[in-house]
């Protein structure tokens, strides 16, 4: 068995390779060669009011391949930017520091084969998605980014979306002008790209041709009503939906999947399930109850669009949105898979004995 940390994560795994897992993860599930459940998150009170525990755990898995359980342990709690924005923060043990973890065993054998810290490889997968819906559903000439956010989620997006398309320009706000400033800086050397750091969030929808906003804010931040015709919307944070009025524009929704659900129960379309400690409202600021599936007449499924059962952009005018549905613990067993192949190849990771996992008590 590995450990196999996000030092080594970041040399073995490519963005290319991290869409190319996703894909086939999500037909896998479509085809019902794969299986995975929402996030689940298990909320308890701190001593302190404005603070809450929270355990999140999402898991998957594919027939003859891998299983993947990811887990986090946080600490949650809310501050407000010199802008008003509300953004949800976390912590582990105190504020810098994170826990998070994949555990990958086999399925042909139930072996354990690896326990991978999640930091590196959580921001691949979601930037993935990203460059996925702008591979299928951006118009083919898209070229100009207008992005809402410059952390590490704005890193990775920026990379699937210059994978996906020909990006020759990003215009990109976010409240701290430090922060905006030196991601743009980055991203200009990186992708060799023309960069516009704005000093308005309403300035990175002129002329953007992808629109997307990339923030850990506890409500949605674009601006459905500046959105130009024909472009493409990716949302990250903001309570987990784009704003009303871009909802009430987008013309094509492109839904990656949706997980199967439990024996004995016909649907389970919300991204995660909350459970709270009871009489425990939570800290303030708190999200609310994941959404389900929305937009049911324009909605696509990734793998009717890639079976050519069902078409996705028809007119270059078209608004479109696209988001991973609830299908997370998809994600994990796909990508750390990759991981771990790489890590053997290379001779990367930490080996840890066999014998610390195994027992000969029966469970």
């Amino acid at each position: 068995m590995l450990l196999i940390d996000n030092d080594a994560v970041h040399r073995l795994l490519t963005m290319a390779d991290t869409m190319e897992a996703l894909e086939t993860s999500y037909l896998q599930v479509a085809r019902g060669q794969g299986i995975c459940r929402p996030r689940i998150d298990v909320s308890i009170p701190t001593s302190d009011p404005a603070r809450e525990y929270r355990w999140g755990t999402m898991e998957g898995g594919a027939a003859g391949g891998y299983f993947a359980i990811r887990m986090k342990s946080d600490i949650i709690h809310y501050t407000t930017a010199d802008d008003g924005t509300r953004t949800q923060e976390k912590y582990c043990h105190q504020p810098g520091l994170f826990c998070g973890l994949i555990f990958l065993t086999d399925t042909e054998t139930g072996r354990p084969l690896a326990l991978i810290n999640d930091g590196v490889l959580q921001h691949m997968r979601v930037g993935g998605d990203g460059g996925l819906g702008v591979k299928h559903m951006a118009r083919d000439d898209a070229a100009v980014v207008g992005m809402l956010g410059s952390g590490g989620m704005a890193e990775t997006h920026m990379l699937s979306f210059c994978l996906a398309r020909k990006i020759r320009k990003l215009q990109v706000y976010s409240p701290t002008r430090a922060n905006r400033e030196a991601f743009g800086a980055r991203m200009a050397e990186r992708h060799g790209i023309e960069v516009t750091v704005c000093e308005r969030p309403e300035d990175i929808y002129r002329g953007a041709d992808i629109v997307a906003a990339l923030t850990d804010a506890a409500a949605p931040v674009l601006n459905g009503d500046l959105l130009e015709p024909g472009t493409h919307v990716v949302n990250i944070g903001g309570g987990g939906l784009p704003d009303a009025r871009t909802m009430e524009r987008v013309d094509v929704y492109l839904r990656f999947g949706d997980a199967p659900p439990a024996l004995g129960h016909e649907t389970m379309d919300d991204e995660f399930l909350t459970w709270r400690v009871a009489n425990y409202d939570g800290p303030p600021g708190k999200k609310k109850r994941a959404h389900g599936v929305m937009l049911p007449e324009k909605r696509v499924h990734f793998a009717d669009l890639v079976s050519g059962d069902a078409p996705g952009r028809t007119r270059d005018d078209q608004i479109t949105w696209s988001e991973r549905g609830n299908l997370q613990g998809a994600q994990f067993h796909a990508v750390a898979g990759k991981v771990y192949e790489a890590a053997l190849a290379e001779g990367l990771g930490r080996e840890l004995p066999d014998a610390w996992f195994l027992q000969t008590i029966r469970n």
